[in-house]
């Protein structure tokens, strides 16, 4: 009887630790009663009944990466290339995520393998190199449509790298190299054609500047000249009037008698001097009859 007891009371304690499930966090199973799913338990404690209830399916609902194996891509331009990528996933319905497919990550790796082929044939390998974030985009949106059915959310997809062959390879670095040369001969010819310019332009600027100088000194000189001139003027018509004024005051007639007789004088004196040989008037004896012919033109003045 003790045996009994003590057999059922383990039995009981069996029952007891089959009964308690403590579900981890991040992860949901899946109970099935008698082979049918019947609930998914969250984290914490869930009771079950024992010989009827089992935990069919363990998920776990943090992200996952998956790495997507390489595979051969043709593009657009009939150019075979070799492109891989990294898929990250996370379970969103456990229940959907154990009966929606037979296996979720085979599922969601084909149709991203299909996906990436079918962008890649829709762009030359130029475009494909440059459209990286654009085919990721395309990928993830095309996964998306068919995920929720499985389960799973996939939250980015990323290529990890895109391989061509090695002739294109060769070929695209001989095009970079001839790219960048071209660039360069540009680049200097057009400080070639700017240092011209430059030059045709400061030679322009001289000969202006040196032209507007020229001119400014013809002009500075010309006033220079002219005011000269009518300074001269000024004061030859001022000694012209000082003159008269002094021939019209008393005595002044006297003077200018006296002042043309030492002029003759001295300019006769002046011809003997410079040479051996002079030529006289004929009435050079009479130096008064010139005076009187000299005062009388003053006089009518």
């Amino acid at each position: 009887m003790d045996m009994f007891v003590i057999g059922l009371g383990i039995f009981a304690v069996i029952l007891a630790f089959q009964s308690i499930k403590i579900v981890p966090q991040q992860n949901a199973w899946v109970i099935e009663r008698f082979g049918k799913y019947n609930r998914t338990l969250e984290p914490g404690l869930s009771i079950v009944i024992p010989f009827m209830d089992r935990v069919a399916y363990r998920h776990r609902l943090t992200e996952f990466p998956i790495d997507i194996a390489p595979q051969v891509c043709i593009t657009r331009d009939n150019t075979q290339v070799q492109v891989d990528g990294v898929l990250y996933y996370q379970i969103t319905d456990a229940a959907r995520a154990s009966y929606g497919t037979s296996n979720y990550l085979a599922a969601i790796t084909m149709l991203a393998q299909t996906a990436l082929r079918s962008e890649c044939g829709k762009r030359d390998l130029d475009k494909l190199l440059e459209d990286r974030d654009a085919i990721n985009r395309t990928v993830v949106f095309a996964l998306d449509e068919a995920s929720p059915n499985w389960g799973v959310k996939v939250l980015r997809y990323e290529i990890k790298d895109i391989t061509p062959p090695a002739q294109v390879l060769a070929s695209m670095q001989k095009q970079i190299t001839a790219e960048r040369e071209k660039r360069a001969l540009i680049a200097q010819s057009e400080g070639k054609k700017q240092e011209e310019i430059n030059l045709a332009e400061g030679k322009m600027t001289a000969s202006i500047r040196e032209s507007e100088g020229t001119r400014q000194a013809a002009i500075n000189n010309a006033q220079g000249e002219a005011e000269a001139l009518l300074l001269v003027a000024n004061a030859t018509a001022e000694s012209i009037k000082v003159v008269a004024g002094a021939i019209q005051s008393e005595g002044g007639l006297v003077a200018v008698n006296l002042k043309v007789a030492e002029r003759f004088v001295d300019a006769f004196g002046n011809i003997a001097k410079q040479g051996n040989t002079m030529i006289l008037p004929g009435n050079a004896a009479d130096i008064a009859g010139l005076v009187a012919t000299a005062m009388q033109v003053v006089k009518k003045s």
